[in-house]
């Protein structure tokens, strides 16, 4: 829909206030019947009503469009992805805290794992020791060895029952909150689980919210057996300083820029250039940080992955700039 500007609110200015706005009535004849004479006295005071709204519209219409123009002007709003959701809350890469995520219209960072038997689980480490209580290693045991383990205890005896989810109920999970503008990034820790990652994703219908991260951002022969499995699946490279951002921004397959360090405005301008979108993670954002995250806001970053998501939204919030 187009904007509204200053022509169009002068010309319904004109239209409204003068004569040409609204058709005269004619002029009462004399003896005419009394219900025409009653017909004509009503229409008279509509039209001064319809006017008096139309004025009063306008004014409304006018502070509307100053507001509009005004958020046109704001600073690019970067979309927030909790790393392994809100791993300072709730147990990392549980439904539970994917779920309190996505409630409170965050996006998450998801690890993806391979089970002895195939299947792939939702865990960091490529052991099950620090977040349940079992032990080994995820590729040595079986999906019923790994679901029998209790991954929220040791967080807290709150999530007690908590169990490692499966890569397909993180995405059915998801699909349950298609409604909300979030990013989801799938950080691939095992190889050769790529393509079944997208498959899952077009199963459940949220392939358009997902970015390919993990081994995806160093690695270009990971990349590109993603592109192959669906060229719309989102993949990103790393450019871990300034130095390798020029050759990132050309990587094979990558329609993200995934920067470890803070870039310029230079920079920015040449990632939006190309049609690519932007990502930043790593120790310049994933703590406490707000000066970094408003310098993200301010060069239009797309999205932010960190650990203190939500100081990072009370920090938007208090800067005018929440997403």
């Amino acid at each position: 829909m187009r904007q509204i500007d200053s022509d169009d609110f002068q010309s319904a200015l004109v239209m409204l206030t003068s004569s040409k706005g609204l058709k005269r009535s004619k002029p009462v004849r004399e003896n005419s019947p009394p219900g025409e004479t009653m017909m004509r006295t009503t229409l008279r005071k509509s039209q001064v009503v319809i006017t008096r709204f139309g004025r009063f519209l306008l004014a409304v219409l006018c502070v509307a469009g100053v507001f509009s123009q005004g958020k046109s002007a704001e600073p690019s709003r970067p979309l927030i992805i909790a790393h392994r959701g809100l791993l300072r809350h709730a147990p990392e890469n549980t439904l539970a805290n994917f779920r309190a995520c996505l409630e409170l219209r965050l996006g998450f960072e998801f690890d993806v794992q391979r089970t002895k038997d195939g299947e792939l689980v939702c865990i960091h480490d490529d052991t099950v020791d620090r977040t349940t209580n079992g032990t080994g290693h995820v590729a040595e045991m079986t999906l019923a060895e790994v679901r029998e383990l209790d991954a929220g205890s040791w967080f807290d005896s709150k999530f007690a029952g908590e169990k490692v989810p499966t890569i397909e109920e993180v995405l059915k999970l998801v699909a349950e909150y298609r409604q909300h503008e979030v990013l989801i990034a799938a950080d691939l820790k095992a190889k050769g689980v790529e393509q079944e990652v997208v498959r899952l994703a077009e199963k459940h219908k949220v392939l358009d919210r997902l970015l390919f991260i993990g081994i995806t951002i160093s690695e270009p022969q990971v990349r590109e057996p993603i592109k192959e499995a669906s060229a719309n699946a989102q993949t990103a490279a790393v450019a871990n300083n300034a130095d390798e951002f020029p050759s990132t921004l050309t990587a094979s397959n990558a329609d993200w820029v995934y920067f470890r360090f803070l870039p310029s405005n230079e920079q920015m301008e040449a990632v939006r250039h190309d049609g690519k979108r932007s990502l930043i993670a790593g120790a310049t954002v994933s703590g406490n940080v707000p000066e970094n995250w408003r310098h993200a806001v301010e060069v239009g970053i797309t999205g932010v992955l960190t650990d203190y998501p939500l100081e990072l939204r009370a920090t938007f919030r208090q800067d005018g700039a929440c997403k």
